[in-house]
């Protein structure tokens, strides 16, 4: 043992200089650069995420489509020059302003996965007419829109304002018009994880909707509902965002009714899942092709907007897979209940 250790100290004091270049390398590949590289794609079947209690099984699947990302590194980007399936994108472009950080992103795609799961719990208990009820409805700041000065932050949860209790974004911006422009508003909010009274003014605001007032910050309103019979939804946090809710609420509506969409095939798709029932085109869509037709997928649910550039790619590389154009989830149940 002695001369073991001696043996190796002996190469530490002969090699220092050699091993402390290469921690340093090492150090220099893993500092974060402002930019998530796609790596590829593939499927996932959501059975195993997506449980209900009492179900009726299915003799396919229904698979989520994704497309990983890296956080980017010096390394991973370097990395993206050589591996030809590897692309840099530019993290600005999530983006809504350049003072926004990685973790209001991340934390928006948090959130996007809890509502379009909760979407798909309406849409899927809706339509299969079982019983379903609003267990809470939440306020969340999810961007300071540019122009606009307050101490309002990303990430917020909104409580109440002026001692009045809003939950439900339409609420909130019926009670705003009730004030004046450059009025101050007592803001109560939640922020990591206590209680604070923000004083926040109101600014004129115009787009194309027409002029209201609002206090330079944009929210999403997250809705969550409770289920007879009971859901567990468990997707990995590296699962965030909102691109699984077409496929998510297909497979939670094919646990609820006796009829078995699937009709034994491997069925791979995209899509967001909207308030009222549309589904919403997504970035991506050629590697998470490509990735269902790798995993050997019978057919893709493209949505609407993405369905040309899914036939002009299927084309170009001669893949086998059938693309099924999906315009809302009603639309999407009629289409497969026909496939034989």
């Amino acid at each position: 043992m002695k001369k073991y250790l001696h043996e190796v100290k002996k190469t530490i004091v002969e090699e220092y200089k050699f091993i402390i270049t290469l921690l340093v390398i090492y150090c220099l590949l893993q500092i974060p650069v402002n930019y998530y590289i796609t790596v590829g794609g593939g499927i996932s079947d959501v059975s195993s995420r997506i449980k209900v209690e009492d179900k009726y099984n299915s003799k396919g699947s229904f698979n989520i489509s994704y497309v990983t990302e890296l956080k980017g590194t010096v390394l991973t980007y370097l990395l993206s020059y050589v591996v030809p399936t590897w692309e840099r994108e530019n993290a600005n472009n999530y983006k809504y302003n350049d003072k926004e950080s990685i973790d209001d992103i991340e934390f928006r795609s948090d959130l996007d996965l809890i509502s379009a799961n909760e979407k798909a719990k309406y849409w899927a208990y809706t339509l299969a007419n079982k019983d379903i009820k609003e267990k809470s409805s939440k306020l969340y700041i999810i961007t300071i829109l540019d122009g606009f000065k307050t101490n309002l932050k990303v990430q917020d949860q909104v409580l109440a304002m002026d001692d009045n209790s809003y939950t439900d974004y339409h609420d909130y911006q019926k009670y705003l018009q009730t004030k004046n422009e450059n009025d101050i508003v007592n803001v109560k909010v939640l922020r990591n994880n206590k209680e604070r009274i923000i004083k926040a003014k109101l600014y004129k605001y115009k787009d194309k909707n027409g002029e209201r007032l609002m206090l330079g910050t944009g929210l999403q309103n997250v809705v969550e509902y409770t289920t007879n019979p009971k859901v567990t939804i468990k997707f990995k946090e590296s699962e965030s965002g909102p691109s699984g809710g077409l496929i998510a609420t297909l497979e939670m509506y094919n646990q609820l009714t006796k009829n078995d969409l699937t009709k034994g095939y491997k069925i791979a798709g995209t899509g967001t899942i909207e308030a009222d029932g549309s589904i919403g085109e997504i970035g991506g869509i050629e590697h998470k092709l490509l990735g269902a037709e790798k995993d050997k997928a019978k057919y893709f649910l493209a949505p609407k907007g993405n369905y040309k550039a899914a036939l002009k790619y299927k084309k170009k590389h001669s893949l086998k897979i059938k693309i099924i154009k999906v315009n809302n989830i009603k639309d999407a149940i009629t289409k497969l209940e026909k496939i034989k």
